[in-house]
Formats: C-alpha cells, structure tokens, sequence
C-alpha cells in the first residue's frame, strides 16, 4: 500500500511539473531591463561585443556607397542577373561560387561553435548587434537600467509619452535606414535615394524598404530575447555541435558555492562561503535574463557579459577573477589547468573542420583567380541541320551566345577547326560590350567532298583580340549531307 501511495504521488509531482511547464510555455513575457557595463578597465568582452558592431555596421552601410568603375562597388542587380562585387562581376553561371560561400559559411560555423560555442550568436549575429544598437538608443534616452523600470511602472504622462516617443523615433528612423540600405544592395543606392526624395519609389522597392525595417524594428526593438531563445533554430541544435571540450561561459561551482555577501569581520572560510557574494548583476547584465550560475543553458548567446561584471565584482571584493569564465565541461571536472585545456580545445575534430575550410577556401580563391572572364554558349540552328552550299561546300548554322564578363568593351575573333578545310563563313571578329551579352551568327563551311555523311566533333574556338589568355573552345557537331 505505501508503493502505491508513493508511486501516486511520484506520478502527481510529476504531472503537476509538466503542467507548469507547458504553462510556462505561453507566460506572458517578463520585461528584460539589461544592465549596461559594469567597470571600464575590466569590460573586455564589452568592448569586443561593440568592436563588432561598429566593425559589421560600417561595412553594410557602407558598401553600397563605394564606386568602382563608375558603378556601385557591390551591386547584386537581379533583374540584369549580375552581381557585381568589386572588379568581379558574376552571373548565373557562376552559381558554384556560391555553393562553395555556403560550404565555407557552414564550415566556419562548425569551427567556431566547436571551439568557442556560440560566438556567432554573442558577437557578430544581426538579432545581437541590433539589439546592441537599439538598447544604446533606450539607454541614451530612456536612462539606465532602474530609471527605465521606474518609467515603465509609472502612469503614462506627458514625461513618459515624450521619452517614449523619441526613443521608438529613433528606432524606427534605424530601422528604415537599415532597410534602405538593404534594398541599395539591390537597387542602385543613390538613384534608389534620388526616387525617394522624388516619392517616385517603386511597390516592391517601398515593400522591401519597409518590411526589412519592420522585422528590424519589431526584432531588435520589441522581442530581443524572445527571437534568440525560441525563433532562433542554433539555439535548439547547438547541444549536438558541443562536446566537453568547447569552451563555453561558465560558472566555477566548486569556487563560487556556497554563495552568500559575506563579512567584513570575518573571511568568507571562516564563515563557510565560497567566492560569489550573490551580488545578482551577472543576472542583471545578461540580455537573455538567465543566470549562469545554474549551469549552461540553452538561452545563453555566449555574450560574456557575465564575465565582465563578474570580475568587476571580483576586483572589488579582493577576490580572485574567473569566477565566471570562458573553460570547458572537461576542465572543471578535471580541474586541468589552462595550458591542459587549450591542448585539448584544439582536438582532432577541431583540427578536420579547419583543414576542410582551408582546402575549401584555398580551392575557392583560387577558381576566381583563374577564372576565364568568358562565357561561350553555342547552339545549333534548328531551323537549317546542313545544307549545300556553292562551291560543293556544306553548310551548318549556328548560333553563339557570347558573355563578356570584364568591365571592358572587347572584341573577339572566332575560330573553328575539327574537320579538313573547315572555315569560317560569317564574321570572324565581332564587338561585345562590358558586361555585356552579344547573340553572334556563326556559319561554317567544309568541302563536301571531304565530310561523309553524319556527325562529326569539331570545336570552335572563341578569344579575345587583345588578350589571348581569355578564350574559351567549345565542342560542337558539324554534320555531313547525306549522298
């Protein structure tokens, strides 16, 4: 009878768990208020956090307003379907390039979250930089972390109204130039301005403009920690790109427990306390609003910002720093010291990933590099297979597609070789224009006496006049007529 009563009530405890949790799963969101950096001299991981975000802003708001070549130095135009990246102008048939972006983008990751965990998420992430940006706006206006609780508990007047409203102005006036910018990658920046100023815009230019800003300004304005902890897919399958060996935020238990403020009278081994004087602000600081100290969890970005104001606090209580620190699961088990653990960050798995993304990369370079700016498209002409032609000469008609991928007009010249007296018929030299894409007629003629009947291989040879590095030979069929 006591196992029954005691497995009901196991059985209970555990249905009423899950019913908190599903409730839990549909709360109405607790308001986050971030704290801003504790301490200049210690605030490292601060100050790279917004290294990046100046770093990653200047180059997407900048780009689109370099000229190269008298055009915009990073163009994806969609509708000519050429991207423009520099002096590299890419088209369609070049989408192995992408591919090989992909792979190395995948790879990259696969690296970094290997050795460092969630350094994408904590430093370079859009969601994470916006946030960055849109919480420096708040702060500025808004005042600091218990100055926006107090507004925000306070009843609406014409103070609160006003302070509101400048700080979603503001927000909303990054958002749109954040999408404004976006669409000037596609959309020639500074003609895309002048139609704006002309309220001349397009419905898809102005639908893009506005649904870009929108996610920007709902995103990293309104949802912040919602976004990384339950939109955000890496959050859920970052668990299977760890080991014990990826360096990730940690709490040192073993130091830190038990917590408590301690004494000024006594030390903390003379009252049995551990280093962490459950200050809180590891909490505070943390955009996500968990607390390390419970252990790793699915909602940390990897941010560091706990180790910032950890060792702040560290430095005030004459404590040791690294409390709270970048080390891995097999460290603190292990208690390995720190040269033990690098040897071991950098493992065989580690070592795989970076040779694949070097040999990838490397491979990548290197089919730009050698790239013929050339592309030749030949096609038969259905209308006309082989015809006779005077002299007892056959005839065969195609037709070439010809794309000139240098910023440069050129002219090519077009040769064919294959059969005996095989020749040229139609121009020989033709024009194309940078960028550009020419449809040239090309007829080819050999003596009919010496081509049987049926198909032979033959190649037609396509080169530029003043550079005979570019060329491109390509293998077509010359038929013969039938006796």
């Amino acid at each position: 009878m006591n196992a029954v009563d005691e497995g009901r009530r196991v059985q209970e405890a555990s249905t009423a768990k899950q019913a908190d949790a599903v409730q839990s799963l549909y709360a109405k969101r607790v308001e986050i208020y971030p704290r801003a950096k504790i301490g200049e001299r210690l605030a490292w991981f601060q100050k790279w956090r917004w290294a990046t975000v100046w770093i990653t802003q200047i180059v997407y708001y900048g780009l689109p307003w370099l000229a190269w070549n008298d055009r915009q130095a990073v163009l994806f135009d969609l509708a000519a379907r050429k991207f423009y990246i520099f002096g590299l102008v890419l088209w369609p048939q070049d989408i192995v390039f992408l591919t090989g972006l992909l792979i190395i983008a995948a790879f990259s990751l696969f690296l970094f979250t290997a050795v460092g965990g969630r350094l994408w998420c904590g430093y370079a992430c859009p969601q994470t930089v916006y946030t960055e940006i849109f919480m420096w706006i708040e702060r500025r206006i808004e005042g600091d972390r218990v100055r926006r609780m107090v507004l925000d508990r306070e009843p609406m007047s014409a103070r609160k109204f006003a302070l509101k409203s400048a700080k979603h102005a503001a927000w909303i006036a990054v958002a749109l130039w954040t999408g404004y910018t976006f669409v000037g990658y596609f959309t020639p920046i500074r003609e895309f301005g002048a139609e704006m100023l002309a309220l001349q815009l397009g419905g898809w230019s102005a639908f893009w403009v506005l649904f870009y800003g929108f996610a920007t300004y709902g995103n990293a304005g309104w949802m912040r920690e919602q976004v990384c902890k339950y939109m955000c897919p890496y959050a859920r399958f970052q668990s299977a790109m760890f080991d014990q060996d990826t360096l990730i935020v940690t709490y040192d238990g073993a130091r830190g427990e038990p917590r408590g403020a301690g004494s000024r009278k006594k030390s903390r081994q003379d009252l049995g306390l551990g280093d962490c004087v459950d200050c809180g602000l590891c909490v505070q600081v943390c955009p996500t609003g968990i607390d390390i100290r419970d252990g790793l969890q699915y909602e940390c970005i990897g941010c560091a910002a706990c180790i910032d104001a950890c060792n702040h606090v560290m430095e005030r209580a004459g404590l040791p720093q690294g409390l709270v620190r970048y080390s891995t699961t097999n460290a603190m088990r292990r208690n390995l010291d720190s040269q033990a653990m690098w040897r071991r960050v950098f493992r065989p798995r580690v070592l795989v990933y970076t040779g694949f993304l070097v040999a990838i990369t490397a491979a990548l370079a290197m089919a730009i590099t050698l790239r013929v700016p050339l592309k030749v498209d030949l096609i038969r002409d259905r209308g006309a297979l082989a015809r006779e032609a005077d002299g007892g000469q056959v005839e065969n008609v195609y037709r070439m597609q010809v794309s000139n991928t240098t910023e440069m007009r050129r002219v090519f010249t077009v040769t064919a070789s294959g059969l005996p007296g095989l020749a040229v018929a139609s121009e020989t030299r033709f024009e194309v224009g940078p960028a550009a894409v020419a449809s040239v007629p090309l007829r080819l003629l050999a003596d009919a006496g010496q081509v049987a009947p049926g198909s032979h291989k033959i190649s037609v040879e396509v080169r530029a006049a003043d550079d005979p590095q570019i060329a491109v030979r390509e293998t077509t069929t010359f038929l013969g007529l039938r006796r």
